[in-house]
């Protein structure tokens, strides 16, 4: 079983930047694709990003391509999602999530992960 911990998250004024970062532990990381989801108020859970075990491939949802950056650092266990260019519509619990299974296919739906994180909040205002 994985233990997924997000952090980074925060207040901040639209056009401004974050960085979250997502620090996993229990089983090996680099044999695992992993995701940013994320909850609006209000709203279904909705992808965000994803990336393949070695950090060469990537998806996006189309409302954060060009703004939003998935990488991984294995050697670290840790997962990130640079964000720029923030707007108000990005402001949402924000959830990072690993595979069901080893080398897996880019899943972008929130059944193709079996561990998540316990989320953090990302306020962006006007």
């Amino acid at each position: 079983q994985v233990q997924l911990v997000e952090s980074g998250g925060g207040l901040v004024q639209a056009g401004g930047s974050l960085r979250l970062s997502c620090a996993a532990s229990g089983r090996t990381f680099s044999n695992y694709v992993m995701g940013w989801f994320r909850q609006p108020p209000g709203k279904e859970r909705e992808f965000v990003a994803t990336i393949d075990w070695g950090g060469l491939s990537t998806r996006y949802a189309d409302s954060v391509k060009g703004r939003f950056t998935i990488s991984r650092d294995n050697a670290k266990n840790t997962l990130y999602l640079q964000m720029n260019s923030l707007k108000p519509e990005d402001t949402a619990v924000y959830y990072c999530a690993s595979a069901r299974w080893t080398y897996s296919g880019l899943g972008t739906k929130p059944t193709d992960f079996g561990s998540w994180g316990q989320g953090t909040q990302v306020t962006v205002s006007s």
